[in-house]
Parts: structure tokens; sequence; C-alpha cells
């Protein structure tokens, strides 16, 4: 029973991370009602999680994970909270085979939309993609076309409990949080867009006490990605810096301009047409300057204009829509 956990909370407590984690596993085994589980996960969108909280969560969702072994490769995770409601259209996609087809390789963990039309998962299995859980199959595909994709709910079972209730809502929860922290293949390497200031620290916190190479991205209005709307934070091992789109040598993108359609066929003629080479010049500038980002992440002796240099001879040299098509050919 939750409801004496949810009169703790509303008298504004907070949870240890073996609370979090008992709570997340009870939510995931069903073990709850569902008005229980929205009174609980309603929580969080009123308050901040806090880092115990978030790795209790973390925990719980890994330990019921199937895990995946990737280990011989040098992988890189890019993926977003999500939760911006800003339904751009697959930026951090793209920007993975763009870093792909630059030679570097991408074990991508993505799930369908929740707060925008199209997440990653609709627009890769609207390509042709077929999901899989299969550790020999995603090591070929990994090998040969430098990218697999990782579909969340095929490796945590535990999300199917609280899918439906996510879907129902249409607004951002805890769960946005985690994907980025419960990738199965535990990639040495993660590029992690977040829609908030607040959250960058939490996750700031959770990687420097892992052993991961990272890197946080937070446009300062509020895109979890970098938009080139606006000026945004990195976060790394290194420090943490405030870059404008100027900075990087790229003019400012207008929120239209990055826009993803209200369905998942408008999506994927935009995701196309970017990877066909044939993207508008504030959406290419917005798949490249991610993959740059993810490029400089594993690669940190580069700098990051040698890093845009890569992502502009992948995408604009047809490596990226290569990396595509070798991986639709692997399955």
């Amino acid at each position: 029973m939750l409801q004496p956990t949810l009169t703790r909370l509303f008298d504004y407590n907070t949870l240890s991370r073996e609370e979090a984690r008992q709570i997340l596993v009870n939510i995931t085994s069903e073990n709850y009602s569902k008005s229980e589980v929205v009174a609980f996960l309603s929580v969080f969108m009123m308050r901040p999680v806090t880092v115990e909280e978030l790795s209790g969560f973390r925990d719980g969702l890994l330990e019921q994970c199937k895990r995946l072994d990737l280990s011989e490769f040098e992988t890189i995770d890019m993926c977003g909270t999500g939760g911006d409601a800003k339904n751009t259209f697959n930026i951090s996609t793209l920007a993975s085979l763009v870093v792909a087809g630059a030679g570097y390789k991408v074990a991508k963990h993505g799930n369908a939309g929740v707060s925008s039309a199209c997440g990653s998962s609709n627009v890769m299995e609207y390509m042709g993609y077929k999901f899989t859980t299969d550790n020999e199959l995603l090591k070929r595909q990994i090998d040969k076309a430098g990218i697999c994709f990782l579909h969340a709910p095929l490796f945590h079972p535990a999300l199917k409990a609280v899918g439906p209730i996510r879907h129902e809502l249409g607004i951002k929860t805890f769960f946005n949080m985690l994907g980025p922290l419960v990738n199965p293949s535990d990639p040495q390497n993660q590029l992690v867009g977040v829609f908030s200031l607040e959250l960058a620290r939490i996750f700031q916190y959770i990687y420097q006490h892992s052993d991961k190479n990272f890197s946080i991205v937070h446009s300062i209005d509020e895109y979890d990605e970098v938009s080139l709307t606006d000026a945004f934070k990195v976060i790394s091992r290194k420090g943490e810096k405030l870059l404008t789109p100027q900075d990087i040598n790229l003019p400012r993108n207008k929120p239209e301009d990055i826009f993803g359609g209200n369905t998942v066929e408008e999506s994927a003629s935009i995701f196309k047409k970017v990877l066909a080479g044939e993207g508008t010049s504030a959406q290419n500038n917005a798949v490249l300057a991610n993959a740059a980002l993810g490029i400089n992440t594993i690669d940190n002796n580069l700098t990051f204009e040698q890093s845009m240099e890569k992502a502009q001879d992948s995408l604009f040299g047809g490596k990226a829509a290569k990396a595509m098509k070798i991986l639709l050919e692997n399955q």
C-alpha cells in the first residue's frame, strides 16, 4: 500500500534511495492501484526529484533490466530526457547517425514519444527498423553500421506497467529523467540533454560518481538538446561552460525552424530529408551541433571545430545515410 508514503510526501518529505528503489519495483510489479501511481507521479511534477530519489528509481529499473553486452566496443549513447514539450524533430537520433557515420560506435537508447508527437522509437520503426533484444544481432549492427538501437520497453519490461499511465498523462514524469541513466548496455560515454538546469545538476552529481565520460547539455530556453535557439550550457568532467550559437560559429535558430510536425509521418519526412542532405540549414545545424558535441564527448582530444568538421563530413558526405542503410540491412 502506497498511501502512508504518499501522506509523507504530501507533507514535503523525501524518499531515501532504498525507499525509492523499492517503490519503483512495486510500481512496475503492479503492486499499487493506478490512482496511487498517478498520485505518486504527481508529487514529482510539483517538486524536483532529489539525487537520492532518482538514484533509487534508477537502481529499481536496472535491477529488472535485460542486460546487453557491447563491452568489446567503445560506445556512446546520445539521448535527451525528453519532457521539454518543445516537439522538435528527431535531432538526437539524427545526430547519433551522424556520429556513427563519422566512425564512432553508438548504442542509442530510445522510446516512443510521450511529450512529443514522435520519439526516437517512433521514427526508427517508421523507417523500417525492427526492435530486438538479440545480443548477437545488435553486436553485428554496431559492428557493421556503427550504431544499434535499443528500444527501452523491450529491455525494461518494468516500463510496461507504467506505459499506459504515462501515455494517458502525456506530460513529463521522473520516468523521462531515467532514460539516459538506464541504457542496458552501460556505454562508456554519454551525451545527455536535460530540460532544466536543476536536473542538469542532479545528473552531474550522478555521473561524477560513475566511471562514465559524459557531457550534459541544457539550452537555457529549456530545450533538452543544443537547439541553437538560445545559449546552452555544457557540463562535463572538465567543468562547465555557457555557449551561444555564435561561439560555435552557427546562426541562431527560431523555434519554428526545428519544429518536428504533429504526426510521426511529418517527423519522418523531416528525418529522411535531413539524412539525405536535403534539410534546411537550421535543421542541419541543430543536428551537426549535437553530433559534434557527441564526437567531442567520446573523443575529447579533438577541438569542437574538429568535431564539427567530422560531423559535417558524415552528414554531407552521405556517411550518416549509409550508416542507416547498413543498419536496416542487418536485421
